[in-house]
């Protein structure tokens, strides 16, 4: 299951693309635009600054903004800073330890072919296909 830090990281991604005029974008606007608690978008945002997903100055002027144009982003990315992996069981985590059940699982090519459509569903989504056309 996706939490709201990952639902609400994809909607800060997409107001500050919407409303990207060149400047910064002070967190409050966003929190006003997206009624989402200004106090809760700072912790996301600082996860996604970390990331490098986004780029924030403080201070007169300060806000945020991306560091790449909204179609250099994967919805698959930006979900994966908040959630973690996205692996719908463990012994598909990346790094993990191997399995001693890998070689007779008869699940395991399930949950391959499962976990292999969601890493394709959010990664073939740009944050510029989740961006309203009119703007």
């Amino acid at each position: 299951m996706i939490s709201t830090k990952g639902r609400y990281a994809l909607r800060v991604m997409i107001d500050i693309a919407e409303n990207d005029s060149g400047s910064y974008i002070p967190l409050k606007d966003i929190a006003e635009r997206q009624q989402i608690s200004k106090k809760y978008l700072e912790i996301i945002v600082k996860d996604l600054v970390n990331a490098k997903l986004l780029t924030g100055v403080s201070g007169k002027g300060g806000g945020y903004r991306l560091c790449r144009k909204p179609e250099d982003y994967t919805v698959g990315e930006i979900l994966e800073v908040m959630e973690g992996t996205l692996a719908i069981v463990g012994c598909l985590v990346k790094d993990s330890d191997d399995c001693p059940r890998a070689a007779s699982c008869q699940t395991l090519p399930m949950w391959e072919e499962y976990n292999e459509m969601i890493y394709n569903f959010f990664n073939s989504k740009k944050l510029s296909d989740l961006i309203k056309k009119d703007n």
